[in-house]
């Protein structure tokens, strides 16, 4: 890694999806800046910054930080997202703990926040990219209202992003991730290691999304997807890029629906 690396934030780094996005990154000679609550200072990925996304001058002051050691910032991945252990319970929301809302706050409030910040930063660039973490939950039933609509809102906010930022160097692109081996998954497995190996083959690995955010970034034509949403397996297909142990993650669409094509409409004033 040099000066000249290209410099990426990570929120919620510290575990999940987001730890392995900030250790692909940094195995891609990325200098990487992951958030979380919890995240140590000196991590194998890069420097963990602790931060708690419901604090707004907190997340202000993680980008300042930023700006003053590096100068630069080209990558921004909003990952950050308040999940709670009751989410997959099968009870409708009224019958779950009132937290499960938390993630309407930090996962959707606290991905504008953390643009907000950012994207004077990115502008300063000649080109930057904005990646928002989602799933398929923002156009099926999954886990509940509340995750369903955190989900559709930053899709959503990554196609109105993607029109202010028109015409300027920065993207913006949501990808949709499919079922994740994350420690927590792994753990449920224990003692089951056939049931596990039979899992893997339809999951993939929090790090393959980190592979594919560093190759859209280095997309020549990736102004053709901003705006857009795309399933991460299919996305794989285009860069030609596989996952751990040279599996290829399978693409749900099928049985989990389509991302919505943003409308090109467009109202103001």
């Amino acid at each position: 890694m040099t000066d000249s690396s290209p410099v990426a934030v990570v929120t919620g780094a510290s575990r999940g999806a987001g730890r392995g996005i900030a250790t692909a990154l940094a195995a891609r000679g990325w200098r990487v800046y992951g958030t979380g609550r919890s995240v140590a200072a000196d991590a194998g990925w890069g420097v963990g910054v602790r931060v708690d996304h419901r604090d707004d001058d907190a997340v202000g002051a993680m980008f300042a930080r930023v700006e003053q050691e590096t100068g630069r910032l080209d990558l921004l991945v909003n990952n950050a997202a308040a999940i709670a252990d009751d989410l997959v319970d099968p009870k409708p929301f009224w019958q779950k703990p009132r937290a499960l809302a938390d993630v309407l706050d930090v996962g959707l409030r606290s991905s504008y926040i953390a643009t907000w910040y950012a994207a004077p930063l990115l502008l300063a660039r000649e080109r930057g990219l904005v990646v928002f973490t989602s799933s398929p939950g923002s156009v099926c039933y999954m886990h509940g209202p509340a995750y369903g609509a955190q989900k559709a809102g930053v899709d959503k906010m990554a196609a109105d992003m993607a029109v202010d930022f028109a015409g300027t160097g920065v993207c913006v692109v949501s990808i949709w991730m499919g079922i994740l081996l994350t420690d927590r998954l792994r753990r449920a497995f224990d003692g089951q290691p056939a049931a596990w190996a039979a899992f893997t083959e339809q999951a993939e690995t929090p790090e393959f999304t980190g592979h594919l955010v560093d190759a859209l970034f280095g997309d020549s034509e990736v102004r053709d997807l901003s705006g857009h949403t795309v399933i991460g397996a299919e996305l794989a297909q285009r860069y030609g890029i596989i996952d751990e142990n040279g599996r290829t993650p399978p693409s749900h669409r099928a049985m989990l629906g389509d991302p919505r094509i943003p409308s090109p409409v467009i109202v103001r004033g």
